[in-house]
């Protein structure tokens, strides 16, 4: 567990998991030869948001997993356009009692992937809650919707979700599980 007050590296680059405490206010230095894109993960807790991470960076899947402690940062190196990029995943805890740090999570973040659980409709229910501390903080941002855990009932995809459609978002079916729809 992390202290507080810092943030936990997950380097996922290769296959092994490596994990340092980094100070926020230190947190420029990590990658300072880089331009680093930052893409944020919201939505309530338990809903899948670093499990999805994991499956796009290892595609690899453990079905244990500890709530996230206030952020975990994932670094995932790759080339675009020939140029080396350096994508931060910063995947949020999503608990209620972490919400006075939110502000420091949408700081200078470029996107950002919004979860939800298609088992929980708490979870699409405080979509709006994310969304709108999400635009309140970084309002030109593209930001996408994920209906995540499909593998439980696929029949889930034949519904229809307004949430997106009312907010501009473009929006997927996934699951972290299996990997539906969770590509490079």
């Amino acid at each position: 567990m992390a202290e507080s007050g810092s943030v936990v590296v997950g380097d996922l680059t290769g296959k092994e998991r490596s994990v340092v405490k980094v100070k926020p206010e230190d947190y420029e230095l990590v990658d300072k030869d880089f331009t680093a894109v930052k893409i944020i993960c919201l939505g309530d807790s338990a809903v899948g948001k670093s499990k999805l991470v994991e499956r796009f960076l290892v595609d690899e899947f453990k079905s244990q997993q500890q709530s996230t402690y206030a952020v975990t940062l994932y670094k995932y190196e790759t080339k675009v356009r020939g140029e080396k990029v350096i994508a931060d995943f910063w995947d949020t805890a999503g608990q209620e009692r972490f919400n006075s740090m939110h502000t420091s999570y949408y700081h200078q973040a470029h996107a950002c992937i919004l979860v939800f659980d298609v088992t929980r409709k708490i979870t699409y229910k405080n979509l709006q809650h994310w969304y709108s501390e999400l635009r309140q903080n970084r309002p030109d941002i593209p930001c996408i919707l994920v209906a995540n855990k499909i593998d439980v009932d696929y029949k889930v995809t034949q519904k229809s979700f307004k949430f997106a459609r009312n907010n501009h978002l473009p929006f997927y079916f996934v699951s972290a599980a299996d990997g539906t729809n969770v590509v490079k």
